[in-house]
């Protein structure tokens, strides 16, 4: 089997391609014209260079392929729709055209912010209506699963959808962005903190994806994928922060950090000035999007291998033993 991985630079494709190729999959990889690839060529993946919103770059890419795992994408919580639908949209639509015919099955990474950020997921399914609410991000994820059905069916193309919570792991966003946040000056909870931090561990993640690509009967289907840990995000925060002595300050009312997250994104957002807080940021650490997985534990015989104890001792590893050696 040969597996094309697009974001193979970023930090979910990068343990994407890693686990296909301790499986024995030939792998091609797309990487940005500038991002480093030297892992990937080290291992033996194909490395092609490209962009989404360049579809001349494209030309090709899926040529004897038989999954393609795409999971390329503006993984922003700001800026402007228009830069957003480029990449989510325009370009999960450039290289649908280059799988058209050839390929066996197209694996797209969704989110559950696809659901809509704007109010408490939990206990939501895969069926359950997704809301549009304006976050570009969360938006664009919804034209893009909307694109990718309603594309595969026309050309008789098997796919997949993958919904993950918020994942974490060694260098993961929720590891990195809050640390650095830490770092730099006062970090206050979003609401009291107490509700759940509906996490996935990256290689829980990895499982779950790989099983839905290879199952017959996973075609044409939507999964969230998210652990069971027993851990909000204030106790999240906590911990992370004191591996480098620090701890949250304060808190600040659900609704509030709504209201401001819109005035900010309102008047920077059109001129591409990351606002001082968003309202995808609020959503997720503000409220419950603990959604239903069931469906991939029924389906995908899906269940998290790696623990939450053993998910933090990891993610305190890579902190110690990395993170804070680069701030030296």
């Amino acid at each position: 089997m040969k597996a094309l991985v697009t974001g193979a630079g970023g930090f979910i494709g990068s343990f994407i391609l890693k686990e296909l190729v301790s499986r024995g999959y030939e792998a091609r990889a797309l990487f940005l014209p500038h991002e480093d690839s030297t892992g990937a060529e080290k291992s033996g993946v194909e490395i092609v260079r490209g962009d989404l919103t360049r579809p001349d770059t494209l030309r090709n890419i899926a040529d004897d392929i038989d999954l393609v795992f795409h999971l390329a994408g503006r993984v922003l919580d700001w800026g402007p729709k228009k830069a957003f639908k480029a990449v989510m949209v325009d370009g999960t639509k450039s290289l649908l055209e280059e799988c058209k015919g050839k390929i066996k099955r197209f694996i797209y990474f969704s989110s559950i912010a696809a659901l809509g950020m704007n109010r408490n997921l939990v206990g939501l399914d895969e069926d359950a209506e997704r809301q549009r609410t304006g976050i570009s991000y969360c938006d664009t994820k919804i034209d893009a699963e909307i694109l990718v059905n309603d594309f595969c069916i026309q050309h008789d193309m098997s796919y997949v959808i993958i919904r993950p919570s918020n994942v974490i792991g060694p260098g993961s966003v929720w590891v990195k962005d809050i640390i650095d946040a830490f770092q730099k000056g006062p970090m206050p909870l979003i609401g009291d903190g107490n509700v759940p931090g509906a996490f996935i561990y990256i290689n829980n993640l990895v499982d779950g994806t790989i099983y839905a690509a290879e199952l017959e009967n996973a075609s044409g289907r939507t999964y969230h994928l998210r652990d069971d840990y027993d851990i909000t995000w204030k106790q999240y925060m906590e911990t992370l922060g004191s591996w480098v002595d620090k701890k949250p300050f304060v808190s600040v009312p659900v609704k509030l950090a709504w209201a401001l997250a819109s005035f900010f994104e309102v008047i920077l957002n059109p001129i591409s000035i990351r606002p001082p807080i968003s309202r995808l940021a609020v959503g997720v650490l503000g409220r419950n999007n603990d959604v239903d997985n069931s469906r991939a534990r029924k389906e995908l015989n899906w269940k998290s291998r790696i623990n939450l104890n053993e998910a933090m001792d990891e993610i305190r590893q890579w902190v110690i033993e990395e993170y804070l050696n680069t701030q030296k």
